[in-house]
């Protein structure tokens, strides 16, 4: 049986439309209005979710400036972890007005907590499920302190490895989690499709027996249409107003319309996936009179023989199947025949 877990009611699972995240992330860019009106937007769009990320500069790093804590090239060259995690964060104060501007509007929200007490305060909201990043992965206290709650859980699977993978999912379990997901991820930002290896979806989904998704950080909607194909249940993609707004990930996030095209080009995608169903279709009943059949090309007395020059395989497809041409040429006419009608066996000796 393929697994299936729910949030806020909606259930997720291989025989239901992709499940679509909208990672707000640091797009507010230090706006709580920009917070609020993207929730909104993600709404529209079409999104199940809005996913916030819980944590501040100290609950994430240490306020440090030696060498291991610099970040090197990317989007993020010359800051330090802190300077990053201070401009990034989403203040804890927001989130109370943020669940209930999601909750108004019927849109899901839930959050990546990135400790313990982002866990407490997302419980003092009831969020109705956690998501780990994939650098929490290898956080296996992390893990059972989030299953602890009995939310489900979605764990991104970046810079892991099948090992790691699977400890986390252990660890999961131990504490208690009983829905749980894991995304395929690549942890660039932006991270190229031709890193995405998606042949690696139907694998996670045979070994871990889990409900698996896509975390996607490709510029278009190209990687996560194709990842539905290979049975990806879940999709999340970073969403901003303004991918030009200058914030630390509005570069590589989609834009509204761009998000109303994934949520509805990877439903269409999920529902092309169909069955195994070798029948006719409905689209095709109408056709079905235009396929080819045998036609007499030529009047004919009665009696006399059919020849191949008589009988001609077109459309439309009143007369007999063209696979039974051979077995009525050199048969006579039971009477005379008209040019132009249908060949049945019927008119046939």
């Amino acid at each position: 049986m393929k697994p299936i877990i729910s949030i806020a009611g909606r259930e997720i699972g291989a025989n239901q439309a992709p499940y679509i995240i909208a990672e707000l992330s640091a797009n507010h860019n230090g706006k709580l209005e920009t917070a609020l009106k993207i929730i909104e937007e993600a709404k529209k769009a079409g999104a199940d979710a809005i996913k916030l990320q819980t944590y501040t500069a100290d609950t994430i790093t240490l306020d440090c400036d030696s060498e291991e804590f610099q970040i090197h090239g990317g989007l993020w060259d010359g800051k330090t972890l802190y300077q990053l995690y201070k401009e990034a964060h989403m203040p804890w104060d927001w989130h109370a007005p943020l669940f209930q501007h999601a909750r108004k509007l019927g849109i899901t929200i839930f959050s990546s907590p990135f400790d313990n007490t982002a866990v407490d305060l997302l419980e003092s909201l009831n969020a109705p499920a956690y998501k780990i990043a994939s650098f929490e992965a290898v956080d296996l206290p992390l893990i059972k302190y989030v299953a602890s709650t009995g939310k489900p859980m979605i764990i991104s699977t970046g810079m892991a490895d099948a090992e790691e993978i699977q400890e986390a999912i252990d660890a999961a379990r131990e504490g208690g989690c009983k829905e749980l997901a894991i995304l395929h991820c690549v942890s660039g930002y932006p991270a190229p499709s031709e890193d995405y290896n998606l042949r690696i979806i139907p694998d996670m989904m045979d070994r871990f027996g889990l409900i698996t998704g896509l975390s996607d950080h490709t510029l278009d909607n190209t990687t996560a249409i194709a990842s539905v194909v290979l049975g990806a249940s879940i999709i999340e993609k970073h969403f901003t107003l303004d991918r030009s707004g200058g914030g630390p990930d509005d570069s590589f996030s989609l834009e509204p319309a761009e998000l109303a095209a994934l949520c509805r080009d990877s439903r269409t995608a999920w529902a092309a996936l169909g069955k195994i169903d070798y029948g006719r279709k409905s689209s095709e009943q109408a056709n079905a009179k235009f396929r080819r059949s045998l036609y007499f090309v030529k009047d004919l007395k009665a009696g006399e023989t059919i020849t191949t020059d008589a009988v001609r395989s077109v459309r439309p497809g009143f007369g007999l199947e063209p696979k039974y041409l051979e077995s009525i040429i050199g048969k006579r006419t039971r009477t005379d025949i008209k040019r132009n009608k249908p060949v049945n066996m019927s008119d046939c000796l």
